[in-house]
């Protein structure tokens, strides 16, 4: 590599998620198929490539590949016993036929009117929190402002009663940490638990909707039981999509309040966020990429990717490709192909709640960038969470 500095990805490291740009440069402009000893798996990263092997999930299998067993203890392994695999059947997980009958039921839920009856709610949400934290004038974005409306809106979708979420928000970070992030053996044991105990409460909310429905997700995907999805695919569904809004949206919400803020583009006009929603999601992604497994052996740039190994998508890299975004390191908040970034993914498994995931970053900036017009950064340094998938903050201390 010519950035002689770097050899490898280093998960345990600051700047693999800070700023792993440079390094990224390198391997798309010399080794477009990495292997990284560190990840154990082969790493794409141009944009054309990621895309290509999102489209093509014969190749590329989804199967088994959110399951980061890899780096667990056996013991953490026995504990699990069958939800070791756990996500096995997560839309995001399988393969056609079962992915095709997967996503059907789920966009039953995702109607136009039943996201845009969620975005009212959501706007609220944001007001609700601003009018109790607005007159304080200073707060940690990420634990006082970031995730609360969020979790709050996953939990009506959902259908999680308001005295659980906390409770369901402790457990996925508990979950996001034993499946995403390297942990030593003892804390895996710890997080095991933790995460036995969250799929036991989502699977006792799915049996108590079975017997009384009400108008919610769970309702809905538990309706479908036995005629669409097996139970266990309905407790995996809720599981991630609970996932996603207690986690992944609310850290890209701190990591595009932090780029604008840097950027002095605070507030953005109104006309510009959609825009600007897609730049700060291109460069600074919540989510860094997906693994597939090769189905069979790959070839590609003089490379052969041997059958059954793991690949990382790096949707990272891809949206930092200088050949599709002039200029990458650059935020352009008018970019005419923000949008081009992966970071819901691409083909068949693009990202179910993607359109609502974008709903909630548009509108919080917009409720947040008229409530709080001066808001700015405090003094303080950055710190990013450790993690092989997900780029977010620890905290962000704002003032207005």
């Amino acid at each position: 590599m010519s950035n002689g500095m770097i050899e490898d990805f280093d998960v345990g490291s600051d700047w693999h998620v800070a700023a792993p740009y440079e390094f990224l440069a390198g391997l798309r402009r010399e080794r477009p198929v990495f292997h990284s000893e560190h990840l154990g798996a082969y790493v794409l990263t141009r944009h054309a490539d990621v895309r290509a092997a999102y489209g093509d999930p014969k190749r590329f299998s989804s199967e088994g590949s959110l399951t980061i067993s890899r780096s667990l203890t056996r013991e953490t392994r026995d504990k699990l016993g069958e939800h070791g695999s756990f996500l096995s059947s997560f839309v995001a997980n399988v393969d056609p036929p079962d992915h095709t009958r997967l996503r059907r039921s789920v966009s039953k839920a995702f109607t136009p009117r039943a996201v845009s009856a969620m975005e009212q709610h959501f706007r609220q949400l944001n007001e609700d929190l601003l009018d109790r934290v607005a007159p304080k004038g200073e707060a940690d974005f990420v634990s006082e402002i970031g995730h609360e409306p969020s979790i709050k809106l996953t939990a009506r979708f959902i259908g999680v009663p308001e005295a659980d979420e906390g409770f369901v928000q402790a457990h996925v970070k508990d979950w996001f940490q034993l499946f995403l992030s390297p942990q030593p053996p003892d804390r895996q044991l710890e997080l095991a638990d933790s995460f036995l105990t969250y799929l036991d409460y989502v699977d006792r909310l799915v049996a108590s909707r079975a017997k009384e429905p009400r108008d919610d997700f769970t309702s809905l995907m538990t309706s479908l039981i036995g005629s669409e999805l097996s139970h266990r695919e309905v407790v995996e569904l809720i599981s991630t999509i609970l996932l996603g809004g207690n986690d992944t949206v609310p850290n890209q919400l701190a990591n595009s309040v932090l780029r604008l803020l840097r950027e002095d583009a605070w507030p953005v006009p109104p006309p510009l966020i959609q825009n600007a929603v897609e730049e700060c999601m291109r460069i600074d992604g919540a989510s860094l990429g997906s693994f597939r497994y090769a189905a069979t052996d790959i070839s590609l740039h003089d490379v052969i990717i041997p059958g059954k190994s793991l690949v990382l998508l790096s949707t990272d890299s891809a949206a930092h490709d200088e050949t599709v975004f002039p200029d990458p390191e650059r935020f352009v908040i008018d970019r005419p192909n923000a949008d081009a970034h992966m970071v819901f993914g691409y083909g068949i498994h693009f990202c179910v709640g993607a359109a609502l995931g974008r709903l909630q970053l548009r509108t919080a900036l917009d409720v947040l960038g008229r409530r709080l017009p001066g808001l700015r950064l405090a003094d303080e340094p950055i710190v990013y969470r450790k993690s092989i998938v997900g780029r977010g903050l620890t905290a962000l201390r704002v003032t207005w």
